[in-house]
């Protein structure tokens, strides 16, 4: 009988990271994803696949190949340019940084040999000798200092590129009309060996280094970004399978990388991961057995899931945040006023009832604008009452609002209707409605990618869904991504001096605790300003199919598809 096994995130082990991460013996011994739970009928206790094993060989689609579901990435497989979900778990399949992520968050190194500073400011990486992409282009200096100036260069506009301004010379790459290519803090000093200069000290810049913006690129791929964005050079786990097993909106097919060397080795003769234009389809794909992993439940199954699946459900605490973001921009949202319709918004939306109703208890009211998975998390954050539903002190902040400028018009939530939003959001929408007797409306787009070009363009003229699912295991990558001045993910263009500040100076610090403290002191800031409306915190909720086993969900909520075995 299979068995589905979860991993209970345990994060606190992250944070004593020091200034050195170095290889212990040859540097590429995996480190234990440690026992997971078994949420079969049968004792599990044996320990994860041994990585170290050779990849089975590939087969055909359909003949042990894990089919796991999906959406159609917004933007070409650029990792620099990759800020969703849907591209996010392609690039991280293909790719393989400095450093990667354990099932519970603890960094380990992939390509690098060792990375070492002794004031926190200037690190020096040394790559493991005779690694390669899927092309035989080297894994060498070139190949990580080469993908990170391109990523920072201004004339090529990548999403991702503000997580580069912690590296010195990357201000000056972006004022206007700069035409400078190259970060000045970056060194290549020989084939296998780079360094690093901070703006900032950072004693746990090694953190981040796991994050896809981090890849590096081939030597053929710096060449023509263009083509490399259609049909990526691997140096991952996995390559694509064909030159054309990227099919636009059915599906994407990789096979193992046999270059790869690294810890995450493939356990599988495959992954294909099938786009769906929505959630109902996929889940009763995995109910007929056309699918292996699912990691969205609809809605309307919330509450039948476990019982359809038995032993092969998921549902566990998880670490994806949910909100939706009012832009300054948007008319009646600015200064006080858009203060106080924030405030008044937020304590309209009854979410205890709408976790319970909607989500069968598998969501938490939200009480800050990260996660209780993240290391030095507390839910007691100044302000954090106006998370609490308040329908009378909800009128009266919007009444005061009406005496500065009176509302006209609906109010609107924009979603893509390819996920599993339409039920939550029409429930907020319809508790601001009878809270402050507003016209209100939902704004579907058909697909995520739709909704994130016009996000990104900024285009949109309503509120919309957002949500994180973090990158690597700090409060700081729920904070800085979405709401520090000119980051890629700040899609409300949020700024403020001060909470900018504070991130700076909890990066500094040399302790979680003091890093948390500062955090939580920005959290205060933004829990004021009310940039974006938190919901909930979202757990892992999933199904596997009868056809595989040792299947992961790591910190991050996403499955750990190079473990999973299949046949």
């Amino acid at each position: 009988m299979t068995s589905v096994r979860n991993k209970v995130l345990a994060l606190a082990a992250v944070a004593a990271l020091g200034l050195t991460l170095a290889a212990c013996g040859s540097g590429d011994e995996p480190t234990d994803t440690g026992s997971p739970k078994d949420t079969g009928a049968a004792t599990d206790t044996e320990a994860p696949p041994d990585t170290d094993a050779p990849p089975p060989e590939p087969a055909p689609a359909g003949d042990g190949v894990v089919l796991w579901n999906g959406s159609e990435p917004q933007n070409p497989l650029i990792p620099t340019n990759t800020n969703e979900v849907g591209g996010g778990r392609i690039v991280d399949l293909l790719f393989a940084g400095l450093v990667y992520y354990d099932a519970e968050g603890n960094t380990n190194l992939d390509m690098a040999e060792s990375i070492e500073s002794d004031d926190s400011i200037n690190w020096t990486v040394k790559l493991k000798d005779g690694q390669s992409f899927e092309n035989g282009d080297p894994v060498d200096a070139a190949a990580f200092v080469g993908a990170w100036n391109w990523g920072s260069t201004l004339a090529n506009a990548q999403l991702n590129s503000s997580w580069f301004e912690v590296i010195k010379g990357f201000e000056e790459m972006q004022e206007e009309g700069s035409t400078i290519q190259e970060l000045e803090g970056l060194a290549v000093v020989d084939d296998l060996t780079f360094t690093i200069e901070l703006v900032d000290p950072d004693p746990n810049f090694v953190l981040m280094l796991g994050y896809s913006v981090f890849y590096p690129q081939s030597a053929t791929a710096l060449s023509d970004m263009e083509a490399a964005g259609q049909r990526p050079i691997a140096n991952g786990p996995y390559k694509l399978a064909s030159d054309d097993a990227w099919q636009h909106n059915i599906e994407i097919a990789m096979v193992p990388n046999e270059s790869y060397q690294g810890g995450r080795q493939p356990q599988n003769v495959g992954v294909t991961i099938k786009f769906y234009a929505e959630n109902t389809a996929s889940y009763l794909d995995l109910l007929a057995g056309n699918l292996d992993v699912l990691d969205q439940i609809p809605p309307d199954s919330l509450a039948t899931f476990k019982d359809e699946l038995g032993e092969r459900a998921v549902s566990e605490p998880g670490s994806l945040f949910q909100s939706f973001t009012i832009p300054d921009r948007l008319a009646h949202f600015a200064g006080e006023e858009g203060k106080l319709r924030r405030h008044a918004l937020s304590m309209a939306i009854n979410r205890q009832e709408i976790c319970d109703v909607i989500f069968s208890g598998t969501r938490t009211p939200a009480s800050d604008f990260t996660s209780p998975l993240m290391p030095g998390w507390t839910g007691k954050i100044e302000g954090n009452d106006v998370l609490q539903y308040n329908a009378d002190k909800a009128k009266e902040l919007w009444e005061e609002a009406d005496a500065i400028s009176p509302w006209e018009g609906t109010f609107k939530i924009a979603y893509n209707a390819d996920g599993p939003h339409a039920q939550w959001v029409e429930a907020v929408l319809n508790s601001i409605h009878n809270t402050l007797g507003i016209d209100t409306e939902p704004d579907p787009y058909p697909t995520f990618q739709d909704s994130r070009t016009a996000i990104t363009d900024r285009v949109i003229e309503t509120p919309f869904r957002t949500g994180w699912q973090a990158d690597y295991p700090s409060m700081y990558n729920y904070l800085a991504p979405l709401y520090a001045t000119g980051a890629g993910s700040n899609d409300g263009d949020y700024s403020n001096a001060e909470f900018d500040a504070l991130l700076t100076q909890g990066l500094s610090q040399e302790t979680m605790d003091a890093q948390a403290d500062l955090y939580n002191q920005a959290q205060a800031i933004i829990m004021d300003d009310l940039p974006a409306i938190p919901l909930w915190y979202q757990d892992i909720i999933g199904g596997v199919s009868e056809h595989v086993d040792n299947v992961f969900w790591g910190w991050d909520t996403v499955p750990i598809a190079y473990l999973i075995t299949k046949g």
